[in-house]
């Protein structure tokens, strides 16, 4: 990550985009409540209510998912959301790359990956055995790709976590995930959190002299 710089605009940004779509998420489920039935939320509630004893009657029922007359329409829901939740995570990406240049291709990656990973979700959900083939394929397949940074391997991550929210139906657990990694990279990259061990706390805390640069 580059030096940090100020944060205000960039806050102030982020905070009106998060606030934009989750004002006009509220107001159109409430203005229109028929569109609750296609809107990926209450993901985490039905999984809850399952209440399955053993792994046996998994097997979910694609007449409720990817098959019901409104699985593709929420599929789509689910794509415009994770790719709207994403947005903040690519500008973050800019704010604190220390790079000259950026990676387009990361980028774009970051952006696209939890678009893909939302419609896998949603195939998969609740089918062992469909996870179980989706493994073996994965497995099949060798991928070549490495990252320029340790810290980027945080923005797949993020991607994955809300794609598979997005997935399951539960769109508002992928919002709190990009929300806390936004508002946590960019505190942490402000505060320059690890840069240095000076200060009588990290002192304290590592017992080592101030300005002592390696252990003896």
């Amino acid at each position: 990550m580059r030096k940090s710089g100020g944060l205000l605009i960039p806050l102030t940004l982020i905070i009106l985009y998060y606030g934009f779509w989750v004002g006009l998420t509220w107001y159109l489920l409430s203005r229109y409540p028929v569109l609750n039935e296609y809107f990926p939320i209450g993901g985490i509630g039905y999984l809850a209510s399952s209440s399955l004893d053993t792994f046996e009657p998994i097997y979910s029922s694609v007449d409720d998912t990817v098959l019901a007359s409104h699985g593709p329409i929420q599929l789509a829901v689910a794509s415009i959301g994770a790719i709207i939740l994403t947005i903040p995570i690519s500008w973050v990406y800019f704010i604190t790359s220390r790079a000259r240049k950026i990676d387009q291709s990361f980028l774009q990656t970051i952006v696209i990956l939890p678009v893909v990973v939302t419609g896998i979700a949603m195939i998969v959900l609740n089918s062992l055995a469909l996870a179980f083939s989706l493994a073996g394929i994965v497995a099949a397949v060798r991928f070549r790709f490495s990252l320029n940074q340790p810290s980027d391997a945080m923005y797949i991550f993020a991607g994955i976590g809300i794609g598979l929210g997005s997935g399951i139906g539960a769109l508002g657990v992928s919002t709190v995930i990009s929300c806390a990694f936004v508002f946590a990279t960019l505190i942490i990259w402000k505060l320059e959190y690890g840069k240095t061990l000076a200060g009588p706390f990290l002192t304290m805390l590592t017992r080592r002299d101030a300005g002592e640069d390696d252990y003896d």
